[in-house]
């Protein structure tokens, strides 16, 4: 037997389809308009064969200058996984303006020990080179454990804390350094409004402050070239680099959680930012 509905039960039906249909299509439209979907916030990834660290844009800038200024040094990979320790456990890499008594900048530098004034140890690229004059002045340093070589330059009240994050100076140290390549990858929101490229000339100058004289965008080695890309890498957001390509890979800004992509069209030669 056929069952029938009357005319207000078969109204009431279509109603609430149209009002499911109205429902979905206007959650669907608002979801459209927010953009990104996905918010991934903004950080940096550090990823090597022993694992990988997290890092926010502020400290992956300071990491990335350590292991320029230990470059533009000649300085082996050691001495920047002992500075990387030393500055995680001091200020987990963060560039600070105060601390324990007058102490100052990512190493917690005191000025009256002298170190320098507070205005030049708050800037990374001093801040490292004081650490680095310190540590090669310690004698067997690349042979000594890293907690007592860390120890001889900070004189610090507990030596031994500094052993305990000698994994992840290793990690940072193979990515900053460019020793693997493509190991460092960053993100953050795009910009709302339109972003002016940074002048060319300035940023030029900036990485050839942590580099060291000559054009910092030549690679004159594959290393010293994923070390630029690295460097670039943690300032892109500083500088509103829009994209990095490098040695068959290249990076772009609007989809930077997705990380390095295969670019066959990259050179091998120049690290090129745009």
């Amino acid at each position: 037997m056929r069952r029938r509905f009357s005319k207000g039960v078969i109204a009431i039906v279509v109603i609430v389809i149209v009002l499911a249909v109205v429902i979905t299509v206007g959650l669907f439209t608002l979801l459209r308009r927010v953009t990104p979907l996905v918010d991934f916030g903004e950080g940096c990834k550090i990823t090597t064969p022993e694992g990988s660290v997290e890092l926010d844009l502020e400290q992956a800038k300071v990491a990335a200058v350590i292991a320029a200024v230990a470059a533009r040094r000649k300085l082996p990979e050691r001495a920047v996984v002992i500075a990387y320790a030393t500055a995680i456990q001091e200020s987990k890499l963060e560039n600070l303006t105060g601390g324990d008594r007058d102490s100052v900048g990512a190493f917690q530098q005191r000025p009256s020990q002298g170190w320098g004034t507070p205005k030049q140890l708050i800037d990374p690229v001093y801040a490292s080179g004081k650490f680095f004059a310190a540590l090669v002045k310690v004698k067997g340093y690349r042979k000594l454990p890293l907690h007592e070589a860390a120890q001889e330059v900070q004189r610090s009240a507990d030596g031994s804390a500094y052993a305990q994050h000698e994994g992840e100076g290793r990690i940072l140290a193979a990515g900053f350094t460019g020793r693997v390549p493509g190991a460092v990858h960053c993100w953050y929101p795009a910009p709302t409004g339109k972003t002016p490229l940074p002048d060319e000339r300035g940023a030029a100058r900036r990485l050839a402050r942590a580099l060291g004289p000559g054009n910092a965008f030549e690679a004159s080695s594959r290393r010293r070239g994923w070390l630029v890309a690295a460097w670039s890498m943690a300032h892109a957001k500083t500088f509103g680099l829009a994209g990095i390509r490098y040695d068959g890979r290249s990076w772009v800004s609007a989809k930077g959680h997705d990380g390095w992509k295969d670019d066959p069209g990259a050179s091998a030669g120049k690290v090129e930012l745009s």
